[in-house]
């Protein structure tokens, strides 16, 4: 690959990027593999759907089927669909291209996209980094090797990571809205009720534009956080490890194509997405000596609201609030995690987290169990809590439902 100042000063390039033609798009596309892990109907129902027709369900691992027997065997299924899909003309390429999507989600909202590559280069999930690219959370490193068994020796790669970026003046991404001079590639439902995708493919002029808001977004900072992972981490870690495996057998100077990875870019304040927060509940417990625990362990920490990072409770015997005066932690859900840790970590109990407050709370009130409700993250949060703490705490947020996760679409080659 060429060096091109404009985009190398962003780590966001134009790619090759690989789209079949031809094909049933409903049937190719499928969402993203880490998604509806504890519900197999779901990819039952998806499979049926497919039936024959080429789809992208034949070039990844459901997360819900890791680990389980003949893995091994599966995974080499899959790099064979990826050649024989390569060899058999399925595919057209967009040469160094740039794809505006536009997603209309399960609520009728419409969340706008930018697929491109970036540099592994500039991304780092290492806490505290000043990488270009950042994690949002800490990644755990006992589920970066599973997907690393998947993209090794893998010819494509499918994204399904989606990258945010802080730009409250809608610069980078919504200009592209109007779609002058662009060529529709896809236009269709997606399955199991994921709601509808469009995208375009961007001018030379629109990328060029494109790149020029990105670096205005920078803003010539030393070390700028310009992109934040909001999904798929994991995988966006597996892409850099293994990218840094082949690296170190490569003839020194070579450019590498795992160097770079396919991503979607959406700013995170579009008005369609949303972040919402993960509740925790604790299982085994005597929620009277939990709270106990909580209000001695902050200096301060007292019952009801108050200044300060407040979260709410529930039990069998009952619901209030606990407020814990100047907090160090930028978010409530880092004060509240990093009393839990402690608290788990020299008595019984087990910790879950719970989407949807309804669910936490009525969990929280069977014998036991001690519910904590978190407040909404908002999104102007996000980028200078990773900036000032490193990694937010893990389930911090969700972005969306798992209906309007990322679906697999554009692919490109590995090698």
């Amino acid at each position: 690959m060429q060096k091109d100042s404009l985009f190398d000063a962003v780590g966001f390039y134009p790619a090759d990027i690989l789209l079949p033609h031809g094909a049933d798009m409903k049937k190719w596309a499928v969402i993203a593999c880490d998604q509806f892990t504890s519900q197999p109907e779901y990819w039952q129902a998806v499979e049926a759907a497919v039936g024959d027709a080429p789809s992208t369900l034949r070039l990844i691992l459901p997360e819900a089927r890791l680990g389980q027997a003949g893995e091994a065997a599966e995974i080499a299924a899959i790099h064979g669909a990826m050649t024989s899909y390569l060899e058999s003309g399925l595919f057209r390429t967009l040469p160094r291209s740039m794809a505006y999507v536009r997603r209309t989600q399960t609520d009728g909202r419409v969340r706008q996209g930018l697929v491109g590559m970036v540099d592994l280069e500039q991304y780092d999930f290492t806490p505290g980094s000043g990488a270009l690219i950042r994690a949002t959370e800490g990644t755990v490193l006992s589920r970066i090797p599973p997907r690393m068994a998947v993209r090794r020796g893998a010819p494509l790669e499918l994204p399904h990571v989606m990258l945010l970026i802080d730009d409250p003046e809608h610069t980078v991404i919504e200009p592209l809205a109007a779609g002058e001079g662009m060529e529709t590639l896809y236009d269709f439902d997606l399955l199991q009720g994921g709601g509808h995708l469009y995208g375009s493919r961007l001018t030379e002029a629109q990328m060029e534009q494109t790149a020029r808001a990105l670096a205005r977004l920078a803003g010539g900072e030393e070390h700028p956080m310009l992109f934040a992972v909001g999904d798929g981490n994991h995988s966006l870690a597996a892409a850099k490890a293994c990218y840094e495996e082949r690296k170190a057998s490569a003839p020194e100077g070579v450019v590498l194509p795992e160097r770079f990875a396919l991503v979607e870019v959406v700013n995170c304040h579009d008005m369609a997405l949303t972040f919402e927060p993960i509740h925790r509940c604790l299982f085994g417990v005597e929620p009277d000596e939990v709270l106990s625990a909580l209000l001695a362990y902050y200096p301060g920490a007292h019952r009801g609201e108050g200044e300060g990072h407040t979260v709410s409770f529930t039990w069998s015997g009952g619901s209030g609030t606990i407020t814990v005066p100047a907090p160090r932690a930028h978010l409530a859900v880092g004060t509240l995690q990093t009393f839990l840790d402690d608290y788990l970590a020299s008595h019984t109990g087990r910790l879950d987290y719970i989407h949807g407050e309804e669910a936490a709370r009525s969990l929280g009130r069977r014998s036991g169990n001690l519910a904590f409700c978190l407040p909404a993250m908002e999104k102007s949060q996000l980028f200078p809590t990773v900036m000032a703490d490193g990694v937010l705490p893990r389930k911090a947020f969700s972005m969306g439902e798992a209906r309007d996760k990322r679906y697999y679409v554009e692919a490109r080659r590995l090698h």
